[in-house]
């Protein structure tokens, strides 16, 4: 799978300064990260509803074009499939493979926020 996925970002980067009228990476790249991000929404959207509907065959086309959308939204972002293969060996090291990092959260009495702790890194978030 990390070997499709890693043909798939090197082809869409290829077609980085293709003409936009003739490919649809092209044109996506040129967008903007909020459509980039739109449109990768709206693909999980889709696979969640054919989920919903049991359409197994769907899923999996719609699952298809959701790898596709967030592929072209990493070359935006300056990420490279590597980079998120190397965050999932650190979370299979530390969690296990099918765990997310745990997020726990406390209430600083002195603000009365709460505290989103995330592996020694503190966030605040307004109650």
């Amino acid at each position: 799978m990390s070997d499709s996925i890693s043909r798939l970002y090197h082809a869409a980067v290829a077609c980085r300064h293709d003409d936009p009228s003739m490919s649809r990476t092209a044109r996506l790249l040129r967008s903007g990260r909020s459509k980039m991000a739109k449109k990768l929404a709206e693909e999980a959207v889709e696979v969640v509803i054919d989920a919903m509907h049991g359409d197994r065959g769907a899923v999996i086309k719609e699952s298809a074009d959701l790898i596709y959308n967030l592929v072209v939204l990493w070359i935006a972002a300056g990420i490279r499939p590597e980079d998120v293969w190397k965050e999932m060996d650190r979370r299979e090291r530390l969690l296990g493979i099918a765990e997310k990092v745990p997020k726990k959260k406390i209430l600083d009495d002195s603000s009365r926020r709460k505290i989103v702790v995330l592996e020694g890194r503190r966030t605040h978030k307004r109650r």
